[in-house]
């Protein structure tokens, strides 16, 4: 809902295709049955679990659900791993997934929690947020008649996120401290993940704020548009600065549209499913014309795989600051209850 930059930034995310994912799974599996034994828990370790999660039960000052114990059990497995790793809930897996495809069911509406309210960052053109008249600058107060003090700002940005055809009520404080009460309809929400514009002497400039599956297809479509109309760009600037990363999919599709040939990215795993290697095929979008790409200290993941590809393989030039350095790929590794 904050936007798919969120999503992908938070969880470190630089997601390997779905195919691949899903035979990592099966061959992780495989791999550790075959495998040398290591270790293993005992059955004095596993009463140690089960009694401070009796003694949490019992004894905890304000009580605890048992399904919500297990959860946060699960996160901290998780987290103590590396910053990257993180459980994640069948609903915020479906989010995240929608989101990885370019949309989402909400409003329309980039949002970060501030000062005990929640601040209107952008608002997607034509979406219902749009129409409602809500505008960057303007914060949400109250979500469905209940006002946002002491509530977790972060559950009440989620709550936005519903069924499409579904109704959310506001309470909007515009930067004038003027109060309205609107009724936004929730939509299928396209994600615009670059947009773009002509620089003087037949420049183009793409800004891509985060990589998902069609980030190359709209690319590629945008060119083939301006050359329809008769423009031949003399070359290009792809703005990758805070870009946090995304789907590596989108980054490699997009990195083999500027080569003819050449390893664009390998991964090394624990198995053999996640030993992969992507080259570049035969064919550029545009042959021969220079590019330039914008980074900073926030491109970081799949950002960083398209401009390392296309400077290792002297391509492109890169302007800008050191960028982040993630150089690890999460898998989404799916669990039997979604």
């Amino acid at each position: 809902m904050r936007s798919i930059a969120f999503w992908l930034a938070c969880l470190g995310a630089l997601l390997a295709p779905a195919a691949a994912l899903a035979q990592s799974v099966e061959q992780a599996a495989d791999d550790d049955a075959q495998g040398p034994t290591q270790a293993q828990l005992t059955l004095d370790d596993l009463r140690t679990f089960t009694d401070v999660f009796n003694q949490i039960r019992r004894n905890y000052v304000e009580g605890a659900e048992d399904k919500k114990l297990l959860e946060s059990a699960i996160r901290g497995m998780l987290s103590e791993l590396d910053p990257h790793s993180s459980y994640i809930s069948g609903e915020a897996y479906r989010d995240i997934r929608d989101s990885s495809e370019g949309q989402y069911e909400g409003i329309g509406v980039d949002l970060e929690p501030r000062g005990g309210r929640i601040e209107v960052l952008s608002v997607i053109d034509d979406s219902p947020a749009d129409r409602a008249g809500i505008n960057p600058g303007d914060a949400i107060v109250a979500i469905d008649g209940e006002p946002l003090e002491g509530r977790d700002l972060d559950e009440a940005i989620d709550s936005l996120l519903g069924e499409a055809g579904t109704t959310v009520e506001l309470v909007i404080v515009t930067p004038e401290d003027e109060e309205r009460r609107v009724k936004v309809p929730r939509a299928v929400i396209e994600i615009p993940s670059m947009t773009f514009r002509q620089l003087d002497r037949a420049w183009g400039y793409f800004r891509i704020r985060v990589f998902n599956t069609e980030s190359a297809h709209d690319l590629k479509s945008k060119l083939d548009s301006v050359r329809g109309e008769g423009t031949n760009l003399r070359g290009l600037v792809i703005d990758l600065r805070n870009n946090p990363g995304g789907v590596l999919q989108g980054a490699v599709e997009m990195a083999d549209g500027f080569l003819d040939e050449g390893v664009i990215v390998t991964t090394r795993g624990r198995n053999s499913a996640m030993q992969m290697e992507f080259e570049a095929h035969p064919g550029q979008w545009l042959e021969d014309a220079p590019l330039i790409l914008l980074v900073d200290r926030g491109t970081a993941s799949a950002s960083e795989v398209l401009a390392g590809a296309l400077q290792d393989h002297g391509r492109a030039v890169i302007v800008g600051e050191r960028t982040f350095g993630k150089g690890s790929v999460q898998s989404v590794l799916p669990l039997r209850n979604g």
